[in-house]
């Protein structure tokens, strides 16, 4: 299949939202269950001890995304020990509140942004979904503006390998090069407004 089916057939299949995506999350609620993401999530620059990676930025994604992904880590359609455990026994209910506090307000290109760089050549068909900003065109697509390199060759390394179990993806991963997956990934990290590291809730201060 070429690279320009491989988009149309991407866009087609996920076009259509899901019903998490059609429920918005409390973030109030989500901030009391997120504790445990932030042992990750909001440390900047933190990194995944084997293999070793950094953990991926969450806030100015699309809560849409995150609850889709959180939902492929709880299945198995994602391989990852640790997401898995966190993932396994939360509600749907509770991922779209956890999903909306991590994340926050979302990734916004302004009027006169343009593209950091040029796209490589091999990023012709992620244009479709994720835009030559790198902020996804659906809320159900994934920013990639920003996001950290080294996250974003092992996301689409895991969609070749099957560690993450999407036939899509697998398809047009299947045809990248090292090489490719490297540029891709360099490209969209590049992206400005992008992604960032969830924000720690501030503590409390003690009452006099």
């Amino acid at each position: 299949m070429s690279k320009f089916l491989v988009a149309l057939s991407l866009v087609a299949a996920l076009a259509a939202p899901s019903a998490f995506a059609q429920s918005e999350g409390n973030a109030e609620r989500g901030a009391k269950l997120a504790y445990t993401c932030l042992g990750c999530h909001g440390i900047p620059n933190y990194r995944n001890a084997y293999p070793t990676y950094s953990v991926p930025k969450l806030r100015g994604q699309h809560p849409e995304y995150l609850v889709i992904a959180l939902q492929a880590y709880r299945s198995g359609e994602r391989s990852h020990a640790t997401m898995y455990a966190n993932a396994a026994n939360w509600t749907d209910t509770q991922l779209a509140d956890m999903a909306t506090f991590l994340a926050g307000p979302a990734v916004q290109p302004t009027s006169s942004s343009q593209p950091v760089g040029k796209a490589p050549e091999a990023a012709q068909t992620c244009v479709a979904c994720h835009g030559s900003d790198g902020v996804g065109i659906t809320p159900q697509y994934p920013t990639l503006a920003g996001q950290h390199p080294d996250y974003l060759v092992r996301a689409l390394t895991d969609y070749q390998r099957g560690g993450r179990k999407n036939a899509i993806m697998a398809g047009f991963a299947s045809q990248l090069s090292a090489a490719d997956i490297k540029a891709i990934a360099a490209y969209y990290s590049a992206q400005r407004p992008g992604l960032e590291t969830s924000k720690r809730p501030a503590p409390a201060t003690a009452k006099r």
